[in-house]
């Protein structure tokens, strides 16, 4: 019997790992991209001046990628009708938080991915100021040649 339109357990979980890429791809945009800034910024501060508490924490969710990831996952389950391991409304419970976890994952890998390459980054400029300073007639390389 299908499980939506993953049949076997090897297709389910190919689905898994591929329908939280743009899971994290959204919760990345949203909660740390420039384009979202002002939004982002109206949803901090009325998380923190409303009265209600409930109005706090619902405006709070976008402004937290791990809460916010739970909206978009839900949104996915929805819209693709996943489902995992089980083919009635169980296997969407278990499909939701299994890509809320796949999602998380891949946003911690991508925020360390970052990291590294600005550490790499500050290393290559700290050596070319080393370079510099020990040879100041060194020729700097021209950033316009390509």
């Amino acid at each position: 019997m299908p499980i939506g339109r993953f049949q076997t357990i090897g297709e389910q979980l190919f689905g898994l790992f591929v329908i939280a890429i743009p899971i994290a791809c959204v919760v990345r945009t949203v909660i740390f991209e420039d384009v979202f800034r002002e939004p982002r910024e109206w949803c901090q501060y009325k998380s923190k001046i409303c009265d209600d508490v409930l109005r706090r924490k619902f405006f709070y969710l976008f402004t937290c990628e791990y809460c916010f990831s739970h909206y978009v996952a839900l949104f996915f389950v929805l819209f693709t009708g996943y489902k995992l391991l089980l083919d009635d409304w169980r296997g969407y419970v278990i499909a939701f938080f299994s890509l809320v976890l796949v999602a998380n994952f891949y946003l911690n890998l991508y925020g360390r991915l970052r990291l590294e390459i600005q550490k790499g980054r500050v290393e290559i400029k700290s050596i070319e100021k080393d370079v510099q300073m020990k040879d100041p007639d060194a020729k700097q390389p021209s950033r316009d040649a390509a």
